[in-house]
């Protein structure tokens, strides 16, 4: 085995192939050769979309383990531990699992390089074809794609059923610069005669048009089944929502325990899935309902409490609380989601912003979608390659001026000390403020670490499985 641990091995993949990105197939497909493994029965499940993948993973992942499948998951980026991106039966797999999988790959590779996104891609896969034991007869595997779908290296196993959320603009450098660009790019999911879904409410017409020249029966939001959201009664009963299509309905299902409007556009969607597949998977309302209930996953919409000046958590109804919500929100359509978020989740004092992103986003689009909900902006970068300075932002902002808030744009060194800052900003203030981290995977990852490192986990709050650990990556 090349090296004994997991972070050696992740350094050395970082370095091995001489792109970062590279999107093809050849290579990481003869590998997959080589290692001469097969998923065996599974059921493949492949999510693609501009967002909202890893929340209908996560879903899916929930429902069918609810109903006592045994399923894999593979996704990406993480937020702190690599480990994160492989799962089996909802546990990650460890260190030592994963060491034993990628020195496999290696093997099996031979002088073919492969980038670090391609050999976790590799690795996963062949833990879930039975190298781990706990892998052994899965019924379904959970494969979300990293960038696109044609050319992803995850699209080397032919999906059962393909799910697409939304297509907007991003990674324009590898996707393209329109709509009908990415959607064909997300469509090299599908498979001939097999059925998608899309949960886009307004698909692009090259959508559409790719299903039917590969004959995919495509069932859309809006148009095959829909969602709508039925309020508590004055009991205080929880509010519930509505699944239906032509045939079928499913009322009183809980809300995803995502927060979120958007989620409920996920969940039809994941539903969608799971009711195409019910003759091989059977499913009941009450396995939906638990799987819906008890879903996790961090970065997407988060709600913690906190106590300043440190970052120990705390509980709601804490004296000294400050709610603070962290969301990997990192483009424009993820940002105009958030938005609405904190639109109708009000707050009667200000909302504070710690705002670092990647320099390859659209900063500005992501600004102006969120101008309305937020009063100061705490403008960092995180630890990572691609971040963009905060000095850059900083300008920028300052520049445009956001919604004539001179004064409120503040510059920190570092994503710890912004939210320090704003912490303390939060407890000096009259008022029930908020603190909104957002902008980027490495924001928030570097944000929940810090929690991590200096809270009790017995005060109440849930991190979901995250820890100290190595950063997002991909």
């Amino acid at each position: 085995m090349r090296f004994s641990n997991l972070d050696d091995w992740l350094r050395w993949q970082e370095t091995l192939h001489p792109q970062k990105i590279d999107l093809s197939l050849e290579r990481v497909a003869a590998v997959w050769q080589q290692l001469s493994a097969d998923l065996g029965h599974a059921k493949v499940i492949t999510v693609a979309g501009t967002n909202g993948k890893g929340s209908c993973v996560a879903m899916l992942e929930s429902i069918l383990l609810a109903a006592g499948y045994h399923v894999g998951a593979y996704t990406s980026p993480h937020l702190l531990h690599y480990n994160e991106r492989i799962r089996i039966n909802g546990q990650m797999v460890s260190d030592e699992t994963l060491c034993q999988a990628f020195a496999r790959v290696d093997q099996a590779r031979g002088e073919t390089t492969l980038s670090y996104f391609e050999f976790g891609t590799l690795a996963a896969l062949l833990l879930f074809a039975g190298l781990a034991p706990a892998a052994q007869a899965l019924d379904v595997v959970l494969l979300e794609v990293g960038l696109g779908g044609r050319l992803d290296a995850v699209n080397i196993i032919d999906a059962d059923i393909a799910l697409i959320l939304s297509i907007a603009i991003d990674h324009s450098e590898w996707l393209g610069t329109d709509r009908d660009s990415i959607a064909i790019e997300k469509a090299g999911i599908f498979r001939h005669g097999r059925a998608a879904v899309c949960g886009d409410p307004d698909p692009p017409a090259a959508l559409l048009d790719q299903a039917c020249l590969q004959d995919v029966p495509l069932y859309c939001l809006g148009r095959e089944y829909h969602q709508v959201s039925q309020p508590g009664s004055v009991s205080r009963a929880p509010a519930t929502w509505t699944w239906y299509d032509g045939q079928r309905r499913l009322d009183g299902l809980p809300k995803p325990h995502l927060e979120g409007d958007i989620q409920l556009d996920n969940a039809a969607s994941v539903l969608q899935v799971l009711l195409l597949l019910e003759h091989e998977l059977p499913l009941t309302d009450a396995a939906i309902s638990a799987g819906l209930s008890r879903v996790r996953l961090p970065g997407r919409y988060q709600r913690l409490y906190c106590r300043p000046p440190a970052l120990q958590l705390c509980r709601a109804d804490d004296d000294q609380a400050v709610a603070i919500i962290a969301d990997v929100a990192h483009n424009p359509a993820a940002a105009v989601a958030l938005a609405q978020s904190l639109k109708e989740d009000k707050v009667s004092g200000a909302t504070r912003a710690v705002f670092g992103m990647l320099k390859d986003k659209d900063m500005a689009a992501v600004v102006a979608a969120l101008d309305n909900e937020i009063d100061y902006w705490y403008v960092t970068e995180p630890a990572a390659e691609r971040a963009c300075p905060a000095t850059v932002l900083y300008a920028e902002l300052q520049q445009v001026d956001v919604n004539g808030r001179q004064g409120r744009i503040r510059l920190c060194d570092g994503v710890d000390a912004a939210v320090q800052q704003a912490l303390l900003d939060a407890s000096a203030a009259d008022g029930n403020d908020r603190l909104l981290v957002f902008g980027s995977f490495y924001t928030v990852a570097e944000f929940l670490a810090a929690v991590a490192s200096v809270s009790d986990r017995s005060a109440g709050q849930e991190l979901a499985d995250v820890g100290g650990g190595s950063s997002p990556g991909r």
